[in-house]
C-alpha cells in the first residue's frame, strides 16, 4: 500500500468515527455538528386540531408523530450510534413542522429510511410524514404527496482534493461514479450522463468511504449533502464545480392526505416568517460556511 493510500485510508477511518460522534479519548477534538443551545425551541400549537386528516388523526391517537428521515448525511440528517440522537436541518424541518400540527418536537420518533424505500413508507403507514433531501418531482408526485418545497438544492460532485480533472458532470466518462440507490441525482447521472462508470449503494456514507479509498472517481447527490461532508474532512475532500439541477425539497406525506399536505405547507410558511427557518439552518447546515439562502415559495398545487 502506497503512502497516499494509507493516508487516505486513514482519512476515511477518520471520517467513519467524526460521523458516528462516538466518544472519544480525553482531549480529543470535539465532532464537528449542531449544538443543541444553538438551536431554535419551537412553540407547540396545543390548541391545533385536523380533524380531516387520517394520518394526523392516527398520529394524535398514538401520542406522538413518526417521521421518516436520514441518518447519514452531516448537517441535513444524521444519527449519532451512540446516543441515538438525530441532527442536522431537515430534522429540525421535521420538529418545527410537528410543533406547528400540536405535537410536542420531543416526542417524535425518527425512522431511518432509505431513498429507495420512501415512497413505500409513506403508502404503507410506516411514518407520518418524510423529511429528508427529498426531491419534488412530477413522478413521485403520482405516489405521494408534498408540502413545501422548504429548501432548493442542485445537484453536484464531490471529490478528492487532488483531483483536477473533474469539474462537472461531462467529465464523468470513464469514471466510477457512486450515489445512492433510487435518488434522482442517480437516475439523472444513469439518463443524461451514461458514459460514466455508475454505482450504487443505499447510503452515501459507503460512497464517500469508497472515494477516499479509491474505489470511486466521485460521488454525486445534492450539493447541501456533499458541502456536509467536504466540511468533515476539507483536506481530503472537494464539491467540484457548479451544481447543475435544480432539487426542490419537499416534505413527503400520503397522497390522499391533502389536509396535511396543506398544513405542513403553512407550518412551512410560518416558520419562514417567524425565522425559526433560518436560526435552523444558521445552527445546521449553516456550519459548512455557507449563509442561508431566501427560502424557495411554497407550492400549493391542488388535489388530484
Amino acid at each position: 500500500m502506497t503512502r497516499t493510500h494509507t493516508t487516505r485510508s486513514l482519512a476515511a477511518l477518520a471520517l467513519a468515527l467524526a460521523l458516528a460522534a462516538a466518544c472519544g479519548k480525553d482531549g480529543s477534538p470535539p465532532v464537528k455538528g449542531p449544538q443543541p443551545d444553538d438551536l431554535p425551541v419551537y412553540r407547540v400549537a396545543t390548541a391545533f386540531r385536523l380533524p380531516d386528516s387520517p394520518t394526523w388523526n392516527r398520529a394524535e391517537r398514538r401520542g406522538r408523530l413518526i417521521v421518516g428521515v436520514k441518518e447519514d448525511q452531516p448537517y441535513m440528517g444524521e444519527k449519532d450510534p451512540a446516543t441515538g440522537r438525530y441532527s442536522g436541518f431537515d430534522i429540525e424541518i421535521a420538529r418545527m413542522t410537528a410543533a406547528s400540527l400540536g405535537f410536542d418536537p420531543a416526542t417524535t420518533e425518527f425512522r431511518t429510511i432509505a431513498s429507495a424505500n420512501r415512497e413505500t413508507a409513506l403508502q404503507n403507514g410506516q411514518i407520518d410524514y418524510y423529511v429528508g433531501t427529498y426531491t419534488i418531482n412530477d413522478n413521485r408526485k403520482r405516489l405521494v404527496g408534498f408540502a413545501g418545497p422548504y429548501y432548493r438544492a442542485g445537484q453536484s460532485l464531490l471529490v478528492r482534493t487532488d483531483e483536477n480533472d473533474i469539474k462537472g458532470p461531462r467529465d464523468l466518462a470513464g469514471k466510477r461514479v457512486c450515489s445512492a440507490a433510487g435518488s434522482t441525482p442517480y437516475q439523472r447521472i444513469a439518463e443524461e450522463y451514461p458514459e460514466a462508470d455508475l454505482v450504487a449503494y443505499d447510503t452515501y456514507s459507503v460512497c464517500v468511504d469508497n472515494l477516499l479509498t479509491y474505489q470511486v472517481d466521485a460521488v454525486t447527490t445534492d450539493d447541501t449533502i456533499l458541502m456536509g461532508y467536504a466540511a468533515k474532512v476539507p483536506d481530503e475532500l472537494k464539491v467540484a464545480g457548479k451544481p447543475f439541477s435544480e432539487e426542490p425539497y419537499g416534505i413527503g406525506v400520503p397522497r390522499p392526505d391533502n389536509a396535511l399536505r396543506l398544513a405542513v405547507d403553512d407550518a412551512i410558511e410560518a416558520n419562514e416568517k417567524n425565522g425559526n427557518w433560518k436560526k435552523a439552518y444558521d445552527a445546521t447546515l449553516g456550519l459548512s460556511g455557507v449563509p442561508a439562502p431566501r427560502p424557495p415559495a411554497v407550492d400549493r398545487y391542488p388535489a388530484s
